[in-house]
């Protein structure tokens, strides 16, 4: 068996350089997520999925355990599985397992060193199945390999609760584009986090060990690293804080002291206490979720959830 091949389109060091800079001028100050997942990033968030406190993977896991079998029926044989933020990988297993004679596999993440080594292992795992990984930011437009002619019908595996990540409408266009690439036929198993208590969204979010703030803080140190700056992590807090209105977590670094960064010569201040907005997490209801399809024309046939209903998958397909 040969290695997948990794199709590269990931943000060069410039569009890196120009996002950071914009986003450090902007007001509030924030930073793209998306680029918290280097080779140390993605090394950190998988700790932070293994802590008692981060209640979403192992939710998340619990339901595709139990149900992975019904989902692989309501999607049918023969099916391209296309997965944006592939991440480890460890979730599509469960459906690989269960699938009728999948024909093709798309992980596209935007960490090269984890792609690489995920897919290279479920080619191993799965030698039916063809994998053509892509290392790009899912959020912005590429193109994707050619759809084999035994596919049945494409389907976009988003789990983790990363549409979560994105603004509303930011998500909805997210849908447009999934539904766009799945075609009329197709459809999209969609993981999202739910509402819930407070207390339990603030400790998955600033666990005790400091996991998340050293996550968080590492985008400082690879901006550091790759952008000739000189942000003083020591200066900086992790903070996680909960917005009623839309029903978000909301990840910043906090400066501590008034003080001044530079980023490939560019200077940017800081006031004592001001953030920067790295990450948001929203936590829409059931409802939300059936209007957020609604409203790109998708509808929800079938969805998932743990007793708690803390955690649902949500199958979504064109809307009659």
């Amino acid at each position: 068996m040969t290695d997948p091949v990794v199709r590269d389109v990931a943000p060069s060091t410039e569009a890196f350089l120009e996002a950071v800079c914009a986003g450090l001028t902007a007001d509030p100050k924030t930073l793209p997520c998306k680029f918290l997942y280097d080779e140390t990033g993605a090394r950190l968030f998988e700790a932070i999925c293994t802590l008692d406190e981060y209640y979403p993977t192992r939710t998340e896991l619990s339901i595709l355990m139990q149900h992975a079998a019904e989902m692989a029926a309501e999607l049918g044989p023969h099916v391209r599985l296309v997965e944006p933020g592939s991440g480890s990988l460890q979730k599509v297993r469960f459906l690989l397992d269960h699938l009728t004679d999948p024909v093709d596999f798309v992980p596209i993440d935007i960490s090269l060193e984890q792609l690489t080594e995920e897919a290279r292992q479920v080619a191993v795992d799965f030698p039916g199945i063809d994998v053509h990984p892509v290392c790009a930011d899912y959020t912005a437009g590429f193109s994707l390999p050619e759809v084999p002619d035994q596919a049945a019908r494409t389907v976009v595996f988003f789990p983790g609760s990363t549409i979560g990540n994105l603004e509303p409408g930011e998500a909805r266009e997210f849908l447009e584009r999934m539904a766009q690439v799945v075609g009329p036929r197709g459809a999209i198993l969609l993981g999202v986090d739910l509402k819930k208590d407070l207390d339990v969204l603030h400790a998955a979010y600033d666990d005790a060990a400091g996991v998340t703030a050293a996550f968080n803080k590492n985008l400082l140190a690879r901006i550091n690293r790759e952008l000739d700056a000189d942000f003083d992590l020591a200066s900086f807090e992790h903070s996680a804080r909960y917005e009623a209105a839309p029903s978000r977590m909301v990840l910043e670094l906090v400066s501590t002291r008034e003080q001044r960064v530079s980023i490939a010569g560019t200077a940017f201040r800081f006031a004592a206490g001001e953030p920067i907005r790295t990450e948001y997490s929203h936590k829409p209801s059931h409802a939300d979720v059936v209007a957020m399809a609604a409203a790109t024309g998708l509808a929800v046939r079938r969805c998932w959830t743990d007793a708690r209903a803390w955690f649902g998958v949500f199958l979504l397909e064109r809307a009659a």
